[in-house]
């Protein structure tokens, strides 16, 4: 999903739009004889702020070839006879990209100056001036253009053989900075026949800003082109006359997510190694069937969700999901309908059927066919009665509605009519909790996008599937015990059970031998240990002088009180 969102720009939420211009540039012109024509015009080349995502040419009977010349890139048409106005078309789109910023411009070698006097002093002294007022070579041209609003005098002397754009572009030369005029398309939507306007590119070192010879301001604003980058001839036409060259701008919009793959289209164009991950790489048959199909992952994880974390019960295991696929196609109201009618009344036709004592096979195979005559029988009626919707209920899988009521016959025969809506309700509302995902277009968007959405939603389907603690709607029955457990208190009732524990428990973790026996205690329980065999010898003793014969009746009462005394200090 990074990869995705990094090279191919794919947001992850869906609206975003980006910009594409379609320019198209037309030369005409009038052949100056019988003999061939060469026309060779330059076009835009890798700029900052745009990406060109396709060029095209149109000329009747013209061959059109693309090259590389003076460090420009061209576009060349050749014809052997023509006749007539000539009419050439050249057309690019270009996509507003603020992620692009290569730029195909070079530096610019310093030609040597020669300007005749009275122009050379005054030129001298605006580099002078300037000079002083500046720290580098955009400063310095700041500082030019405001020095020639300044002095009137000498911008009227020098406007004399030098129109503005030039005039800037030698002072520059006199002072040894590079730079170069700079051809600039503004790009406007539904504008015809626009022309180009020069710009002052000056740079220091490799890096170079683009300045207007008029205003000084310096930067390019989003709705500018650079057409022609490195100073070469705009258009050369040999073999014709009274050449023209105009431009016409379209704007238009497009999603983020097509303008990335129509960026990898062109990068794969090119030769440039790009792997897509996107759908809409496919044809727009199998782009329709993935759409639906990447949605059933996203019921899935909500079926396991209520089913395994908060414990609803369901008719079927992934029934939800599909009667969910269905409310898609028709509508949540619709579906909520339809699918209630085909059940109850596919209910009341099998309990018909249980009377028949069908085998299964034969039993399903009836249900089915009885579930199709009722969707044909509601599509035909609602269609009589002008309620086109209803024909929408056809989307129902009908495979799964007749297994549907199948399992609540049985059950209601089993468990009761109560199981019935218990586990039909579930299963309705895990439904429309799927469709209510599905039906998202963050959600949407995300799946039909982003491939790698399947591998997240499969681990947390594992993470879920290893749960083994108790549902949400479990917890109800143990209500009872926490409020047993909070009510309940010790033998003092003074406070209540759990209490006492937890300050029993803080009191082992900061005195782990707090509650140990104490040492007088152990004594005494030594003690009487001790004194447990003595009693036990003085009975014994008591018992022997009683038994023996010539034992007077005093000795035996003596012997019997001295018993007695054994077992009460026992």
């Amino acid at each position: 999903m990074a990869y995705q969102h990094v090279t191919f720009e794919i947001p992850f939420l869906p609206g975003e739009q980006r910009t594409v211009w379609q320019i198209e540039a037309k030369v005409e012109f009038e052949p100056s004889g019988a003999g061939p024509a060469t026309v060779d015009l330059v076009i835009p080349d890798i700029q900052p702020g745009f990406f060109q995502l396709s060029q095209t040419t149109a000329s009747i009977g013209y061959g059109a070839t693309y090259i590389q010349r003076q460090n420009s890139s061209y576009v060349e048409w050749t014809k052997r006879n023509p006749v007539g106005l000539q009419s050439l078309y050249y057309r690019g789109e270009f996509l507003s990209d603020a992620n692009a910023q290569g730029s195909a411009m070079i530096v610019p070698n310093i030609p040597e100056v020669v300007i005749e006097e009275p122009y050379a002093t005054a030129i001298g002294a605006i580099v002078a001036s300037a000079r002083e007022r500046s720290a580098n070579p955009f400063s310095f041209t700041v500082q030019v253009i405001d020095e020639l609003e300044r002095q009137s005098e000498i911008r009227s002397l020098l406007r004399q053989n030098f129109s503005r754009p030039e005039l800037i572009l030698n002072i520059l030369h006199y002072a040894k900075i590079p730079a170069r005029i700079v051809d600039v398309l503004d790009l406007e939507d539904g504008r015809r026949n626009r022309t180009l306007t020069q710009r002052i590119a000056v740079f220091e070192g490799t890096h170079y800003e683009i300045f207007d010879p008029v205003s000084g301001t310096s930067g390019m604003r989003p709705n500018q082109l650079i057409w022609n980058a490195n100073g070469g001839s705009l258009l050369d036409v040999q073999g014709g006359k009274n050449a023209r060259l105009s431009f016409t701008t379209i704007k238009s919009s497009v999603p983020v997510a097509q303008a990335g793959l129509l960026k990898v289209k062109t990068e794969q164009a090119q030769g440039n190694d790009v792997i897509s991950f996107s759908i809409e790489s496919l044809p727009l048959e199998e782009q329709s069937l993935f759409k639906g199909i990447l949605l059933l992952p996203i019921g899935v994880i909500i079926v396991v969700f209520l089913r395994v974390i908060i414990g609803i019960k369901t008719s079927g295991t992934f029934m939800p999901v599909l009667i969910a696929m269905s409310f898609l196609q028709t509508s949540l109201l619709v579906g909520l309908i339809g699918f209630v009618s085909i059940v109850c009344i596919g209910l009341v036709v099998r309990s018909w059927l249980s009377h028949l004592n069908l085998l299964l096979v034969a039993r399903i195979s009836a249900v089915i066919i009885v579930v199709i005559a009722i969707i044909g029988g509601i599509s035909l009626l609602t269609y009589k009665v002008g309620l086109t919707e209803g024909i929408k209920v056809t989307f129902f899988p009908m495979i799964i509605l007749s297994w549907t009521i199948e399992r609540m016959s049985i059950l209601w025969e089993e468990e009761g009519y109560k199981e019935v809506l218990k586990q039909g309700g579930g299963s309705l509302f895990v439904a429309i909790c799927a469709f209510i995902a599905m039906d998202s277009l963050v959600i949407q968007h995300l799946t039909f996008n982003f491939l790698g959405l399947q591998l997240v939603i499969l681990a947390l389907v594992l993470i879920m599937g290893n749960y083994t603690g108790f549902r949400l709607s479990e917890l109800k029955r143990f209500k009872p015990l926490v409020d047993q457990i909070s009510a309940h208190r010790n033998g003092d009732e003074t406070e209540p059970e759990y209490v006492r524990l937890k300050r029993e428990l803080n009191t082992l973790k900061g005195n782990p031998h707090a509650f140990d026996a104490p040492e007088p205690t152990a004594t005494k329980t030594a003690a009487q240990g001790k004194a447990e065999p003595t009693a036990a010898k003085g009975e014994a003793e008591a018992e022997h002088t009683a038994a023996q014969p010539g034992a007077t009746d005093g000795t035996a009462v003596g012997a019997t009180k001295a018993k007695a005394d054994g077992k009460a200090k026992e």
